[in-house]
């Protein structure tokens, strides 16, 4: 894979609906679950093992890497940040750009369209994000200086992808 450093951004997974309720507070449906276990094989299927998190304190992003940390089987350091619920990419991206320099392979756990967004300003391209898709990035300068383009894409994967 190109790149010293992995960036792994992930859409949280289907979440169900929460009439009059804070949106903060929406929770993955059944099928959100068993995606975001699926997420979390396959990221272990492949040797992608976060050294950090980063992830929205939104209920159903906190669920959905849960349920892919039961998935990966590995512990792993979490960060619930609360700018992560409604920021932009380019908010997003000075987050990452803060990230200890020994973190090898970090992983964003949030929402569209920042996902998206990050992913596609990265790579230079447009990419379709559905829920729990993940997009594994590499790249090869420190977060400090990640930039648009600057990205190789290493993976993608989207329920109902062949594992």
């Amino acid at each position: 894979m190109q790149g010293s450093r992995r960036l792994i951004v992930m859409r949280h997974a289907k979440a169900g609906d929460l009439p009059g309720g804070p949106d903060a507070e929406r929770a993955l449906n059944r099928r959100g679950l068993r995606d975001a276990a699926a997420a979390g094989s396959w990221l272990r299927g492949r040797g992608f093992i976060p050294d950090l998190v980063l992830c929205s304190t939104a209920r159903r992003a906190r669920q959905t890497w849960r349920q892919a940390a039961a998935g990966i089987g590995a512990a792993v350091t979490v960060r619930e940040d609360p700018r992560l619920y409604e920021a932009g990419s380019a908010e997003l991206l000075d987050i990452i750009r803060k990230a200890p320099p020994d973190v090898a392979a970090l992983m964003y756990v949030g929402h569209n369209p920042a996902a998206q967004d990050l992913a596609s300003g990265l790579l230079g391209q447009v990419q379709g994000f559905p829920t729990a898709a993940i997009a594994v990035i590499g790249l090869a300068v420190p977060w400090a200086s990640a930039a648009a383009g600057d990205g190789a894409l290493a993976e993608f994967w989207a329920p109902g992808s062949p594992t």
